[in-house]
């Protein structure tokens, strides 16, 4: 039942109250019909959003694509083993080949093609770091691919903010993102 979901809602209370709210980065269609009422409530109650990051920034997203780029010109063949970046582009031929299959008739109708969803996701991958491929190989799957262009729950709740005219920002800044899985070894990748 809907009252009896946990919100991952957390109330500051002071006045006006504050609330803290911890999204995922999935379709918000997986996702909405569990978000109890009392989260919904408080979202459209707040006058000022703060998220994660500005995902609305055209700023904030060039700067997430240029943090996941391999250093000095260094294409991933480089720094991966052989045996490894012949795999990991077996795979990704596989799911290029696979993709126009995956796609829905409504993608379709809102004329995506399957080569430019490819590249939208995988463009420049030989020029990503290991451990952006590594999170992008993960996104490529028939049910992440079926869902492509529907906004991941932070975007969405971005894009009604906006909508009703609220004050949104960020708390955190495209380093903070990027440094500390850039900070991780090759073994941990």
């Amino acid at each position: 039942q809907q009252g009896e979901l946990n919100s991952f809602l957390w109330t500051i209370r002071r006045d006006p109250p504050a609330y803290l709210f911890g999204t995922i980065h999935v379709p918000y269609t997986r996702v909405w019909d569990f978000i109890p009422e009392n989260s919904k409530a408080a979202f459209h109650a707040s006058s000022s959003v703060y998220f994660e990051l500005d995902l609305t920034d055209p700023y904030t997203i060039s700067g997430l694509a240029s943090c996941q780029m391999l250093p000095h010109g260094e294409n991933l063949q480089d720094v991966l083993p052989r045996e490894l970046y012949r795999r990991l582009k077996r795979h990704l031929d596989y799911i290029k080949l696979m993709l126009p299959h995956w796609m829905t008739p409504d993608q379709r109708g809102k004329g995506l093609y399957a080569d430019y969803l490819f590249n939208a996701i995988a463009g420049n991958w030989e020029r990503k770091r290991p451990v952006w491929v590594m999170l992008m190989v993960n996104s490529l799957t028939e049910t992440d691919i079926r869902s492509r262009g529907v906004p991941v729950l932070d975007l969405y709740l971005a894009q009604e903010a906006e909508r009703m005219k609220k004050t949104t920002g960020a708390v955190e800044r495209v380093e903070e993102q990027c440094h500390p899985l850039n900070g991780l070894n090759f073994s941990q990748v």
